[in-house]
């Protein structure tokens, strides 16, 4: 009987039996192609579903999940894994990617702050990354701030900034203003700098969102850029979504945590993008 090898990478999932499931002896290799075959079968799996009926811990599961993602069988979800296909178009809330990698968004807000002057008219895109830049950009007394997220419009409503909030169709899921009045307004302004948070950084087709209405709105934003920011956690990397916003060679500079690899940081600089680890 050919024996199972942990590690080893994981191509058509089995379906195994119910006595290899159960129990502690339930071998890892075993363990992640049954929750990839509950992927694929049930469209979705949830990490706690999964640590009750198995047994196991959910940081276990969670690693299971990450294991899968490495392997570009899963895209990782909050609380759970969708199957790949479904990933490009999962466009999660923004309340969920608000829990997702806090400390790295932080830091990188910090890092975003620091390439501002006083005076300087700032683009924001909407999402949580660039929500935290909003709220590293706070201790700036002049600026000017223009976005097509009303969240960090009504964030910065009590500061002495000029806010300029884009307007359009509101898409309830990212609290973002999308559309043709969004792109008209955006075609008559100019930002000395935007900082643009993304769902995807492919190396090479370059920036994603799962939503095609905002893509077009973060291709005239920049358009309108005379500098553009990139700021995305390193898990970013090597995902596309749906729609495409620029290709890399439109971004001057990328912010993200010391999670990405050597090997994707000299792709990147080789790119001519000058990048910023924290």
């Amino acid at each position: 009987m050919d024996s199972i090898v942990q590690g080893e990478d994981i191509s058509v999932p089995r379906k195994p039996t119910k006595k290899e499931i159960d129990g502690d002896s339930m071998l890892i290799e075993e363990r992640r192609q049954h929750i990839l075959a509950l992927v694929q079968s049930q469209g979705r799996v949830l990490v706690n579903e999964l640590s009750e009926s198995l047994g196991i811990s959910q940081i276990t599961i969670r690693k299971d999940l990450d294991y899968l993602q490495a392997k570009g069988l899963v895209q990782r979800t909050h609380g759970g894994a969708l199957p790949l296909s479904a990933g490009a178009m999962f466009d999660p809330s923004l309340q969920e990617k608000m829990r997702q990698h806090s400390q790295e968004k932080q830091r990188i807000a910090v890092a975003a702050a620091k390439m501002v002057q006083e005076g300087q008219c700032i683009m924001l895109d909407s999402g949580t990354t660039t929500t935290a830049v909003a709220h590293a950009l706070r201790r700036f007394t002049h600026l000017t701030v223009i976005t097509n997220a009303i969240n960090i419009a009504a964030d910065l409503a009590g500061t002495d900034f000029d806010v300029i909030l884009t307007g359009g169709t509101l898409r309830k899921n990212s609290f973002s203003l999308v559309g043709p009045l969004a792109e008209d307004v955006l075609d008559e302004m100019h930002a000395d700098i935007l900082f643009l948070g993304v769902d995807g950084f492919d190396l090479e087709i370059g920036l994603t969102t799962p939503n095609v209405l905002e893509s077009r709105v973060n291709r005239a934003m920049v358009k309108a850029a005379r500098k553009v920011v990139a700021v995305c956690d390193s898990t970013k990397f090597h995902r596309r979504s749906l729609s495409r916003i620029v290709p890399p060679s439109d971004v001057h500079y990328v912010i993200t945590d010391r999670g990405l690899s050597e090997t994707d940081a000299e792709v990147l600089r080789g790119l001519g993008i000058e990048l910023i680890l924290v």
